[in-house]
């Protein structure tokens, strides 16, 4: 009788037992999956959100660059000048070409574009107005802008940075610069993670799901409808809801969408760009984290069975307790099995991370030769802007030359051997003279493969001048230098300092020539430690409105030919890699100054290249 009233109170209390374990077990373990869910599309979500970001960033400070061209101005504020017009036409196609965005264009403050880089199209952008878009009107008021929206003449989506073209320091129009952004957006498509990029008004205009683009998040009332018409941010795209239901019961974002003709659950987690104006979000479908925390909650079940039978096997027969300790070594081996699982998933995470490490350092090294080939590239530009003065130079003794050895050939028929002889002496030192200005020539041009060490500045200056000779002469400039009774030996390399003396030497000359005060002077002063070299001219000095742009690259105050705005660029880069500074000054009595700040080395010797 006992034993039948302990079945039966077994058979009743049992089932609530386990009713109470499962619902709130269940509630549980969804939740601690869930959460691990989150962590996973978090990452992903910032992975997505810095690539777009990296993407943006590269592109936003180029249109005040471009606006600031001497083309972009010369047209604005000439617009009806059709030579102007096919110049700027011109030049927009090659910065178009070479920073691979997708187009570049010039409008009036009407709104009318007079110049862009696909005028020669069949969507050229030449006399459209695109007055009416916020981008033009933000920049218009002397704003830089940006915005997102789908062409109405390329009918192409892209990402619009735009400026005001200043001249005189007055507004003339404005310049836009068109990034696209459909290899970011194809990337997404077919991976683990559902992606979207939502404007203010809710409407997904970048996904990896095609079938979704156009539709709204939000509802889409007449105002929102209003504000994107009045932007025609879409053009004629048909806008759509998109038809889900979400559930933030739970402490997560759970959307429900028909998706591929089934109805899915998705975990969403969503991050707001506000430079961008723009909502990123991640979807993850929530099926996979389902099946998982049923199949752990089965497993509890399964094991609290086990052991309960295992137990009343125990109390009716002890001989079963064989059969308990098998089902004890088979959980056992389980999780084993799932610990193994969890170690090659982490050997796959650390591989990846590897591969992405040697890809970030392939990537350094890439930047690293890309400005060494930079700096040979401004060589380059400098040695081609002297070569005809060297050429009146080395003609010059060649000439000389030519008249010794004639006037020799005639003395040894008079028998006047000394005199003949004195001229061949002569004819020696010339073809020296033209040897030494050649080697130093070919030192500076060749790349350098130096490292950093002890440089006495007397002999740099001295190879520098034999570059910058003839420049000097044409500009009719005198050289004044001071650089003290003590040798100064400064922490750099011969060659690369050689080359940022020989570029703002040639820039002092250039800016001296044809002024009545043609003086150049160069001094050197140690201080503490330290080297302070300066190059002063008496020209006209730098505007203060560029002098905070001088070191950029492709900034320069010459006229179109006669230089790529790289030298005072590269310069600043070398003397950054030796560990010091250069900087510009006007003087208060005129001209200009630059100033160059070394570690004086600790010992005086020469540094071999």
């Amino acid at each position: 009788m006992k034993q039948r009233f302990r079945i039966l109170v077994w058979l009743v209390f049992l089932p609530a037992v386990l009713y109470a374990m499962i619902v709130p077990g269940g509630a549980l373990a969804t939740r601690s999956y869930m959460d691990e869910a989150s962590l996973q599309a978090g990452s992903a979500l910032r992975l997505a959100v810095s690539a777009l970001q990296g993407h943006l960033s590269r592109y936003e400070p180029l249109p005040a660059l471009i606006a600031d061209h001497d083309d972009i101005k010369h047209l604005i504020s000439d617009p009806d000048d059709r030579t102007l017009r096919e110049a700027a036409n011109a030049y927009l196609k090659d910065i178009n070409g070479l920073l691979e965005s997708s187009d570049i264009y010039v409008m009036k403050m009407d709104g009318d574009t007079i110049a862009a880089s696909n005028y020669d199209g069949p969507t050229s952008f030449v006399g459209q107005n695109f007055s009416y878009r916020p981008y033009f009107q933000d920049a218009a008021k002397g704003g830089q802008s940006r915005f997102y929206a789908l062409g109405t003449t390329s009918l192409k989506r892209g990402y619009y940075f735009a400026s005001p073209i200043r001249v005189d320091e007055e507004i003339r129009g404005v310049i836009v610069f068109k990034v696209d952004i459909d290899s970011i957006e194809g990337s997404w498509q077919g991976g683990e993670y559902k992606i979207f990029v939502s404007d203010p008004e809710g409407i997904i205009f970048m996904t990896g799901s095609p079938e979704w683009r156009y539709s709204a998040i939000l509802p889409l009332t007449p105002e929102r409808l209003a504000r994107t018409q009045a932007s025609r941010r879409y053009a004629e795209a048909v806008l759509k809801p998109l038809p889900f239901h979400a559930d933030e019961t739970t402490g997560h974002r759970l959307i429900t969408l028909a998706d591929g003709g089934a109805t899915r659950e998705y975990l969403t987690l969503s991050q707001y760009m506000p430079e961008a104006d723009w909502t990123v979000s991640v979807l993850m479908d929530t099926s996979s984290v389902r099946t998982q925390a049923r199949t752990m909650l089965i497993a509890v079940l399964l094991f609290l069975g086990l052991a309960g039978l295992a137990i009343a096997i125990v109390i009716q027969w002890r001989a079963r307790a064989q059969e308990r300790m098998r089902m004890q070594i088979e959980a056992r081996n389980e999780l084993e099995h799932r610990v193994e699982q969890r170690t090659a998933d982490l050997a796959r995470v650390n591989r990846r991370i590897e591969l992405e490490i040697a890809e970030r350092r392939m990537t350094e090294q890439k930047l690293r030769e890309t400005q060494a080939d930079l700096i040979q590239a401004g060589k380059l530009a400098g040695l081609g802007q002297m070569s005809a003065a060297l050429s009146h130079e080395l003609n010059q003794p060649l000439a000389a030359a030519k008249t010794y050895a004639d006037s020799a050939a005639m003395l040894i028929d008079r028998d006047r051997v000394d005199e003949a002889r004195d001229n061949v002496r002569r004819i020696s030192g010339l073809i020296d003279r033209m040897a030494s200005i050649s080697r130093h020539l070919r030192n500076f041009a060749r790349k350098p493969n130096e490292k950093l060490g002890p440089v006495v500045l007397s002999a740099v200056l001295t190879d520098t001048l034999e570059i910058v000779a003839a420049r000097l002469k044409s500009a009719d400039a005198t050289l004044l230098v001071d650089l003290g009774k003590t040798p100064v030996v400064v922490h750099a390399g011969s060659v690369r300092l050689q080359q940022v003396l020989v570029n703002i030497i040639t820039n002092a000359a250039d800016a001296v020539e044809g002024l009545s005060d043609r003086r150049i002077h160069i001094d050197a002063v140690r201080d503490e430690g330290r080297v302070a070299i300066t190059i002063r001219d008496h020209g006209p000095g730098v505007p203060a409105a560029i002098a905070e742009r001088i070191f950029d690259p492709f900034f320069s105050t010459k006229g179109v030919g006669r230089g790529l705005g790289l030298g005072l660029s590269i310069s600043y880069n070398i003397v950054k890699d030796f560990g010091g500074s250069l900087s510009v000054s006007n003087p208060p009595d005129g001209g200009a100054e630059f100033r160059i700040a070394l570690d004086a080395a600790p010992a005086i010797s020469e540094a071999a290249e």
